[in-house]
């Protein structure tokens, strides 16, 4: 009873919600961009297999995003993500290939050494005070050169099964079903929870009729998107992979002190030191969690592709940094969200399976690609101002 005064007294004051602009803006421009597309192409960018390999595009990137998102909003910058990720995938393919390990073997050893790299930059930045910049610029070379060293300059492959199907496998239509009637549920039960929690402490929440919407909303949009999937061959076990590495970055980030102190660091790292803040051992651990979904990320591009080149992940670290900007990153800290990073992964993966689709030169798409991260940066600035 006491919940439903407090409820109504809140719907019959003038509310002052917080809605994170920038990801809705990213969305409406998703939407857009779709709409230009199908036009363009009469329909067939809409086509389940399209969409679906659209999406499987963008995993390796939004992989790669969620890590660097952390690492801007903290307020540094990670260039080394590229070369860690060839790297990561020439390790997995040799442990696989030459060595013939076990493949939770080689992926173990993959994900170690990918967050040892981390901690690598992470101590010289945090401990050594030395830039970001320069740091994983220096990690750009010695990353790549070692790749070269160990593979001896040659692709390593085929893959075995198990990498194959991690990296072009699906699910059962079945499956993607159950899975999507879980999360649907999850998400329901969360928003309730929050809605509850936000009343008991006086907050300002939605009215209960937008409140409904949102939910229907949000399973509305897994329903369409598990159709699709299940259209053409099925949920692809790397977005389940994805989904499920987000799922656990959005709770951090949102829901522990660890995730606070991040956004504490990038938005004024002299007072979270006053406030107690362990600024060293959190920009150590950032550090840690990017080179350990940079690993992620080579394992998925290398068991796609089916092999390990010295060539994988070539300015991987730019498209990362443009999804994280282009979903509402701030390159000055203490702004960005995980939600938000791959969503601009997306609108990158939309752009270039769009453009290849009408067969645009390649020149013309990275001008786009360059346009598109120029408006992102200058949308950010503008609505600081």
């Amino acid at each position: 009873m006491g919940e439903v005064i407090i409820e109504k007294m809140k719907l019959n004051k003038k509310f002052k919600i917080n809605i994170d602009v920038k990801t809705y803006m990213m969305i409406i421009a998703l939407i857009g961009i779709w709409g230009i597309f199908t036009f363009a192409t009469g329909g067939s960018f809409l086509s389940p297999r399209n969409i679906s390999n659209l999406f499987r595009q963008s995993v390796f990137t939004s992989v790669l995003a969620i890590g660097m998102v952390l690492v801007i909003i903290m307020g540094e910058i990670d260039l080394s993500v590229g070369s860690l990720v060839g790297l990561a995938g020439g390790i997995v393919a040799i442990c696989d290939v030459w060595l013939e390990l076990n493949p939770v073997l080689s992926i173990l050893i993959t994900l170690l050494v990918g967050a040892l790299l981390g901690l690598w930059n992470g101590w010289w930045v945090a401990y050594k005070r030395v830039p970001s910049f320069i740091v994983t610029l220096g990690g750009y070379l010695i990353f790549r050169g070692v790749l070269v060293g160990i593979t001896n300059g040659t692709t390593i492959g085929p893959m075995s099964n198990t990498f194959r199907y991690l990296g072009k496998g699906y699910v059962s239509p079945f499956v993607g079903l159950a899975i999507s009637l879980v999360v649907a549920i999850y998400l329901v039960y969360y928003q309730r929870k929050t809605r509850k929690k936000k009343l008991a402490y006086g907050f300002d929440v939605l009215p209960a009729k937008f409140e409904f919407a949102k939910k229907a909303l949000t399973i509305l949009g897994i329903v369409i998107f598990v159709f699709v999937m299940n259209a053409y061959r099925g949920i692809s076990v790397s977005i389940l992979l994805l989904l499920f590495l987000a799922a656990i970055f959005f709770y951090i980030t949102k829901n522990t002190v660890f995730g606070r102190h991040i956004y504490a660091i990038g938005g004024n790292e002299e007072a979270a030191q006053l406030s107690g803040i362990k600024i060293k051992k959190t920009m150590l651990m950032v550090f840690l969690l990017n080179g350990l979904l940079a690993a992620i990320g080579g394992i998925l591009l290398t068991s796609r592709l089916n092999a390990a080149s010295v060539a994988a992940g070539n300015m991987a670290e730019l498209d990362a940094i443009a999804s994280c900007v282009i979903g509402g990153a701030s390159l000055s800290g203490g702004v960005g969200s995980v939600i938000g990073a791959i969503i601009g992964a997306v609108v990158m993966a939309s752009l270039d399976n769009g453009m290849s689709l009408l067969n645009t030169p390649m020149f013309w798409q990275s001008i786009v690609k360059g346009l598109v991260l120029i408006a992102a940066v200058w949308a950010d600035v503008s609505m600081k101002k």
